[in-house]
C-alpha cells in the first residue's frame, strides 16, 4: 500500500483548529479540500444546528461545540455521527455548487502539479481526483508534524496561482480541510474506489475532472 494504516498503539498527534486533526507518522490519510463557495453558508449553519440537536438527543451538553462534544460519544455513536454528516457533505459537493472553476483543466492542473511536486520527498502521494469544486486525495507523510504544514502549503500556493490566472483575489479554498486516518486495508481500497468513482457519481463528463491513480513503483 501507499503507507501504513492507523495504529492506536503508536504515537498520535492531534492538532486543534476548528476541530481536531489526527496525524500519525507514515499513516495513510484521506483528505478533502473544497472551494470556499462549494457549500452555501445557510447550509453550513443548518448543519451546525443539526449536529447540536443530534448530540443533545444523546444527552451531550449543548454548551459544548459539536467538534468537542463528539469526543464524549461511544466509539459506535461517533462512527455513526461521522458517517451521517460526512455523507451529507459529500452528496452536496457532488452537486457542483459554486463557480466550479476547477472544471477548467488548466486550473485543475495547477492543483495536480502542486500535489505531485514534492511526491517522494515530503510525502507519498496516492490516488487523487480534482472535481469542479473539491479535491479528494490519499497521502502518507513521513512525520505527523508535516501533515498540517503541507496542507497549508498546498492551499496557499494553489489559491495564489489560480487567483492570478483568473484575475481575481481573496479566499479560494475553505481554510480547514477534512482529513481521516485510514483504519484498515479494506478501508484503503474502499477510498481508492470512492476517488475513482466520484466523477461518475457526480455525472461529470470526460474533461471536467482530473484523476490520478497511484501505482506502486
Amino acid at each position: 500500500m501507499l503507507g501504513q494504516v492507523f495504529d492506536p498503539k503508536q504515537e498520535l498527534l492531534i492538532g486543534e483548529q476548528c476541530r481536531p486533526h489526527w496525524a500519525q507518522s507514515g499513516t495513510i490519510v484521506f483528505v478533502t479540500f473544497r472551494t470556499f463557495d462549494s457549500i452555501p453558508s445557510k447550509v453550513l449553519e443548518r448543519w451546525e444546528e443539526e449536529k447540536r440537536e443530534w448530540l443533545e438527543f444523546r444527552n451531550i451538553r449543548g454548551d459544548i461545540h459539536w467538534s468537542k462534544a463528539v469526543e464524549l460519544l461511544s466509539p459506535a455513536d461517533r462512527a455513526t455521527f461521522a458517517k451521517h454528516f460526512n455523507r451529507m457533505r459529500e452528496e452536496l459537493l457532488d452537486n457542483s455548487l459554486g463557480q466550479c472553476v476547477l472544471r477548467n483543466q488548466t486550473l485543475a492542473s495547477v492543483v495536480a502539479d502542486s500535489l505531485l511536486h514534492f511526491d517522494g520527498e515530503r510525502y507519498r502521494m496516492g490516488d487523487f481526483v480534482i472535481m469542479p469544486n473539491h479535491v479528494h486525495l490519499l497521502c502518507a507523510f513521513g512525520s505527523a508534524e508535516s501533515m498540517q504544514k503541507q496542507f497549508n502549503s498546498w492551499l496557499h500556493f494553489t489559491a495564489v496561482q489560480i487567483n492570478k490566472r483568473l484575475g481575481t483575489s481573496g479566499k479560494f479554498w475553505q481554510s480547514e480541510p477534512f482529513d481521516h486516518l485510514v483504519r484498515s486495508p479494506e478501508q484503503y481500497e474502499y477510498l481508492r474506489d470512492y476517488i475513482r468513482d466520484n466523477p461518475k457519481k457526480a455525472r461529470l463528463r470526460e474533461g471536467e475532472f482530473f484523476y490520478r491513480r497511484y501505482e506502486a513503483g
